[in-house]
């Protein structure tokens, strides 16, 4: 059993009608999908990704009103990264951040690759990192109905951190339980502070890597808009889903049990600092229910929620996007 990498990310959002415009009219992400959240229907669940929602592409966001400011720390997954294709592409990216008066920082070297810092308008802390032709997993598929050009386009999820406490619990699930292999290290871009390790899984890349950071100066994280909920990890297929149950159950970690998500099947448990871990398939994917050219037009809800389709909606306040 190997995990692939890193299958999608959740994060918080206060304002699903101005997430949208960020991360498809800003970033020119695809809607793949406009759904709510399985667990309260009575609110929005939104994933972004790459022109055909492939697995490892994905960020997505619980769309809860009112919520309030993220205050940063450790027990946290602080840092989500966004794969382009080139360095070049980020100095796009640059430009269009200063011409849309987008917060960001200089291009700089994270893990030995070209990266660019962001944030969006919730503060969510971003990252766009340069493939440069690195070998890895496979980039996915630029979306062709937006302004950005194609070369420049946003390609999958890269690298996330976990800012925690002490690390060494965190590597010790992530290698010994997870099966991650620890690459290397790169200096942390705070002052003082220890290297941030680096991991990888799969065929590695920057689709397949974890990066841990260690900052017991913080306080603990309290989490709000743009923060970031749980990673999920790619698992190719259900039978090799099912040995990964058994596996975290008898080593004793508290989970979800199986969760039957109807776009992928769930596994949810915490590694012992608390940030939330999920095991994800990459089948049947989000096609299952929707064309690939239709994706994301329409509310879309798993069939065990299709006969409370009314119901839901009136539960929903109106999101025009």
């Amino acid at each position: 059993m190997e995990l692939l990498g890193i299958h999608h990310v959740s994060l918080l959002t206060g304002k699903a009608e101005k997430n949208f415009e960020f991360y498809t009219k800003v970033l020119g992400m695809r809607l793949v999908k406009k759904t709510v959240n399985q667990d309260n229907t009575s609110s929005y669940h939104l994933f972004y990704g790459d022109a055909k929602g492939n697995p490892g592409t994905e960020i997505t966001f619980f769309d809860i009103p009112g919520l309030g400011n993220t205050y940063h720390g450790h027990t946290s997954i602080s840092t989500t990264s966004l794969r382009v294709q080139s360095t070049e592409s980020l100095h796009y990216w640059k430009s269009r951040f200063n011409l849309l008066g987008i917060r960001h920082e200089e291009i700089s070297k994270r893990a030995n690759r070209n990266t660019l810092a962001f944030q969006d308008y919730e503060g969510t802390r971003l990252i766009l990192v340069a493939d440069n032709g690195e070998s890895g997993v496979p980039a996915g598929i630029p979306w062709n109905q937006t302004d950005i050009p194609l070369e420049h386009g946003i390609v999958g999820l890269g690298p996330v951190t976990l800012t925690v406490k002490d690390s060494a619990p965190t590597l010790k699930t992530l290698t010994e339980v997870l099966g991650f292999r620890h690459i290397g290290t790169y200096p942390s871009p705070s002052e003082n502070q220890p290297n941030i390790d680096v991991l990888a899984t799969g065929i590695g890349g920057s689709g397949a890597e974890v990066h841990v950071e260690s900052r017991p100066d913080l306080p603990r994280e309290r989490p709000g808009r743009g923060s970031v909920h749980h990673v999920a990890f790619r698992v190719p297929n259900e039978d090799e889903f099912n040995k990964w149950a058994e596996k975290i159950t008898s080593l004793g970690y508290i989970n979800s049990g199986k969760v039957e998500r109807y776009y992928f099947k769930a596994l949810y448990f915490r590694e012992p600092n608390n940030i939330l871990f999920e095991l994800s398939t990459d089948t049947p994917g989000f096609a299952v229910d929707e064309t690939i050219e239709s994706l994301g037009e329409q509310l879309a809800l798993p069939p065990f929620l299709e006969p409370k389709r009314a119901e839901i909606e009136a539960s929903l306040r109106p999101l025009e996007i």
